[in-house]
């Protein structure tokens, strides 16, 4: 395995558009976070808007970027043909698997930590300034707040078992273009129909889908109106990633490289 996971980071270091994608995933994350407290205003006491959530808006954009990193980790080898070579070098092919999903967790691991706080900290710079602040009976925007660390925590989670459920896809369709299009499908499908449906249908939709369900570790407010609790909604992701990477791993064990 530690000679599987040198070769993973070997690899991914020295990609060009390793660095690129994260340095994208974090970017686009922060700068529409900002972008989303700074278009919201509250005139008057009586709005809803939940300041954690607002603040976290960016992980809807940066989560795409996100997949696609993590499906060209497998991909791209299959695309050159150098899977052939991985695999000759590392024979327990879910051995390779595992290694890839290390690296690439590790690596969203540390994108993530940078973009999700920078989030944090532009929405608590700007929300108070539209009306979204303790002067409105809004509580700041603190790790000290247990709701606001849970969900900066769980919105880091969340990126990382993004990468891990789009690398398990990878691993399944191994076509980079097919991998993407199903993992993005998977995302942002789901919240579409689920409000094309009826109430009863929307609320179970979203109850199942990994978006959905997932970024539901966000909400500071409202929790009883969620259509799934926090915690219960990151693993409903995390059983998405785990199904995804288990048949990807069946599957890279099954057929020829």
């Amino acid at each position: 395995m530690r000679h599987a996971l040198h070769a993973e980071w070997t690899k991914q270091r020295t990609l060009a558009s390793t660095s690129w994608l994260l340095l994208a995933a974090a970017a686009l994350t922060v700068t529409l976070s900002a972008a989303a407290a700074a278009a919201t205003r509250c005139p008057s006491r009586a709005c809803a808007d939940d300041p954690a959530k607002i603040s976290l808006t960016g992980i809807y954009l940066g989560q795409a970027v996100v997949a696609i990193l993590a499906v060209l980790a497998v991909s791209s080898e299959y695309g050159t043909g150098m899977i052939r070579v991985t695999l000759a070098a590392t024979p327990r092919r879910v051995t390779v698997l595992a290694a890839k999903a290390a690296i690439v967790a590790g690596l969203t691991l540390a994108a993530a930590t940078i973009a999700v706080p920078a989030s944090l900290l532009a929405g608590r710079l700007i929300l108070p300034g539209h009306g979204i602040g303790p002067s409105h009976g809004y509580p700041a925007l603190s790790f000290s707040d247990g709701s606001v660390l849970r969900a900066g925590l769980g919105s880091v989670l969340y990126l990382v078992l993004i990468a891990l459920l789009s690398l398990g896809a990878a691993a399944v369709l191994r076509e980079a273009a097919a991998a993407i299009g199903a993992v993005l499908g998977l995302l942002y499908l789901f919240p579409i129909i689920a409000a094309a449906g009826n109430a009863t249908a929307s609320r179970h939709l979203q109850q199942i889908g990994p978006m959905t369900a997932g970024l539901a570790i966000q909400a500071t407010t409202g929790l009883n109106s969620l259509p799934i609790s926090p915690w219960a909604g990151l693993g409903v992701l995390a059983a998405w990633a785990a199904g995804a990477l288990l048949l990807g791993g069946l599957l890279l064990r099954l057929r020829d490289a």
